[in-house]
């Protein structure tokens, strides 16, 4: 091949995948566009519940010494008939945590709470085998979940059931807020990451009709539902999003609440966000590639496929976003060669595609939940960098997915810390770190060296571009070093068998 030949060769599949990830940016614009053309058509319940139903509570947990009891203490004090109203703690734990879920069980059954705290023995099919265990022992019609995490408002069940009146609908899902948002710079850019997907994508999906997912936790579903779906299967590492997808398919409508909101905790060290980040888009690949053959074959209108699609495959873009991430130097050296004007009719409205929408997607979500949007224009060179800097990390994720590679459901390091305030580095269930973390730190050295030879050379057109990823990879590689190391990093704040109830003690 000569060089003439390689060069058309690199300029080819570095246009192809801007023209991939620019497909997924104009996904994220129709996101914006279907929310604001649906933003005032709030659901409404067909009408009233003739009684109220019963109700089980489902708490899965799995070593979580810090968060158990102001899980159960919290799911206990919600507003409900007691005579309607059991909780289940899924418990799966191998540490102190199994003590001190049954020492809470045992305080709130003495306060008269029909509450049971449920061993099984083994974390065979994970939270997925916990919550498929829990069923078959519930005593409600409808069920809902809460992971440790998680702080369940009182008015959370009131403010759903009504919307049961209808009897397609299979499951109402509440908006998530963030606990500790202001806790760093790290929470505040997830927490604007997550209501993105909370206050958009999920506000757009499901007032157009479209399909949108449980995500886990914070919502009710109808018991019938989830067992004419197939109940909770544990052969993907996104249980929720995958009975999400068969109970569409089967016809069952869900509903998204924007504004019921229940609190949460976002991770707090950047290799606990990892762990998460990984889980999440490997599940969702695994998921993708499970049923959207069921997807395309159901009789469900065009629209509806084209957006499951892109909801099913958008962690694909990371593959997109490293292999870009190894072209760009000898792109922009192949058109420095050539002249980047004949190519910047090509670039710049593909680069400012991507960006605009990135953009104007978050800032959306902060000014719909009446949040002052500007702070969020000054973290959004964060947002990006982070988003690039996750992309080997989830790059792993997607191949695994990808390739039926089998790996454990691992949890979320969570440490009860809320607002800005908050210790976590002596605690224990610190996140490993992962084989990301060199490729990381060599990419930053690789940006770094090119920006660098950029400016010595003159090549200013390609520096900013060059300047993001190396942000985003030293980004990413540091926060991770500093997990390891138990600091906080930047912060914008002050700092086995069927299982049975063992009730009590």
């Amino acid at each position: 091949m000569t060089s003439h030949t390689a060069e058309i060769a690199t300029l080819v599949v570095y246009y192809v995948v801007l023209g991939v990830l620019a497909a997924y940016g104009a996904h994220r614009i129709l996101m914006v566009r279907l929310y604001y053309r649906h933003r005032l058509d709030a659901p409404r319940p067909m009408g009233e519940l003739a009684s109220l139903p019963r109700v089980t509570i489902q708490l899965p947990i799995y070593n979580e010494v810090y968060v158990v009891e102001r899980l159960i203490d919290a799911a206990a004090a919600i507003d409900y008939p007691r005579d309607l109203l059991d909780i289940q703690v899924l418990d799966d734990s191998t540490d102190e945590t199994a003590d001190l879920a049954a020492s809470a069980v045992a305080r709130h059954r003495a306060r008269g709470v029909d509450i049971v705290h449920v061993r099984r023995g083994s974390r065979e099919g994970y939270k997925a085998g916990a919550l498929q265990a829990g069923l078959a022992i519930a005593k409600g019609e409808y069920l809902a979940i809460f992971d440790a995490d998680f702080v369940p408002t009182a008015e959370v069940l009131r403010a759903s059931l009504p919307f049961f009146s209808d009897p397609a609908v299979g499951m109402v899902q509440a908006r998530w807020d963030h606990l500790n948002r202001e806790y760093s710079l790290l929470t505040r850019i997830q927490s604007i990451f997550l209501d993105g997907h909370f206050v958009i994508e999920h506000t757009a999906r499901h007032r157009s009709g479209r399909f949108f997912n449980f995500n886990g936790t914070a919502g009710l579903w109808r018991r019938r539902c989830i067992e004419l779906a197939g109940g909770w299967q544990s052969d993907t590492l996104t249980e929720d999003l995958d009975i999400s997808y068969r109970a569409q398919l089967a016809g069952w409508k869900f509903v998204y609440l924007k504004d019921v909101v229940v609190p949460a905790e976002v991770p707090v060290d950047m290799n606990g966000f990892k762990s998460q980040q990984h889980r999440w888009t490997k599940g969702s690949i695994q998921t993708g590639k499970k049923l959207l053959p069921s997807i395309f074959r159901s009789a469900h209108p065009w629209w509806v496929k084209v957006e499951a699609f892109f909801h099913l495959t958008n962690n694909l873009s990371y593959l997109f976003v490293v292999i870009l991430a190894l072209l760009i130097v000898p792109a922009i050296l192949i058109r420095e060669r050539i002249g980047w004007r004949r190519l910047a009719i090509i670039d710049f409205p593909l680069f400012f595609g991507a960006t605009f929408s990135f953009i104007a997607f978050y800032i959306s979500s902060q000014k719909a939940i009446g949040r002052d949007w500007r702070p969020t224009v000054k973290c959004m060179p964060f947002l990006m960098s982070l988003g690039i800097g996750l992309s080997l990390n989830n790059l792993h994720a997607v191949l695994e997915g990808l390739f039926d590679r089998k790996s454990e459901f691992t949890r979320t390091p969570k440490y009860s810390i809320e607002g800005g305030s908050g210790e976590w580095r002596s605690k224990k269930y610190r996140a490993r770190g992962n084989a990301s973390l060199l490729g990381e730190i060599l990419l930053a050295g690789y940006f770094l060296a090119a920006t660098i030879f950029a400016v010595v050379q003159n090549y200013w057109v390609g520096v900013p571009f060059l300047l993001v990823f190396f942000n985003g990879f030293a980004y990413t590689a540091a926060l991770s070093l500093m997990s390891r190391n138990g600091r906080r990093g930047i912060s914008l704040g002050s700092s086995p068998g069927p299982a049975q109830p063992v009730a009590g003690a």
